[in-house]
């Protein structure tokens, strides 16, 4: 039995869950909908710079793009006017919860052209070869299987496609209190480093908040 639950511990210590801080407060529903008042705030609309982040994506009419991570919908109504009704939007999360928010946003705003997607924690359901840019927008620090994760996002872009990040540095002044050295797990340049050791060039990176958040782009390699 010591030796069973030996081997036990030898197992968790051996696969940690990579976003355990950040996740901490998604694990409930009540969590959830304290995370979404905050994602839902209407100060984003300029705070959180969205037409800088669709230059960035560098969309077009008919495009799909995909929106891995979208919690309450935020970038819903930017990234729908772009690609047009020829084009398609996926809006990926993996809470149902937060899913039926982001539903709700796309009816009340009259949003046509947007699929909605329930992934799971290392794949986020997204079609093969059929997309044409990836926005992972404040999420990419909730992965708990990244490697996984960008695997499927690289074999859901077409051959140009492109993948953009955008995430808080790991830094004292990123996040209120100071939050952003637990909450974070990697700081930019290791970001960068990992989604390159796992298919994938960066083509430019920028810093998006002063002093909070950065923007790269990648392409398959």
């Amino acid at each position: 039995m010591k030796r069973f639950a030996c081997f036990l511990l030898f197992c968790a210590a051996a696969f940690p869950q990579a976003a355990e801080k950040a996740n901490e407060g998604y694990k409930t529903k009540e969590g959830r909908e304290s995370v979404a008042r905050g994602l839902a705030d209407p100060n984003r609309d300029v705070n959180q710079k969205p037409r800088d982040i669709l230059d960035a994506l560098a969309l077009k009419p008919g495009n799909v793009v995909a929106d891995v991570g979208t919690g309450v919908g935020f970038m819903l109504p930017f990234l729908s006017h772009v690609v047009g009704e020829k084009g398609q939007v996926i809006a990926e999360d993996i809470a149902n919860d937060f899913l039926d928010k982001a539903k709700g946003r796309a009816q009340v705003l009259g949003l046509i052209n947007v699929k909605f997607v329930l992934g799971v924690e290392h794949d986020p359901k997204l079609p093969a070869d059929t997309v044409e840019a990836v926005l992972v927008l404040d999420t990419y620090h909730h992965f708990d299987y990244p490697e996984a994760m960008l695997g499927h996002i690289r074999d859901s872009l077409l051959s140009d496609g492109r993948l953009v990040i955008v995430d808080y540095y790991k830094r004292p002044d990123a996040m209120p209190g100071g939050r952003a050295m637990e909450h974070i797990r990697l700081d930019e340049d290791d970001v960068i480093s990992e989604v390159e050791a796992n298919g994938f060039r960066m083509t430019s990176k920028k810093e998006l908040i002063p002093k909070t958040q950065y923007l790269v782009v990648f392409v398959k390699k």
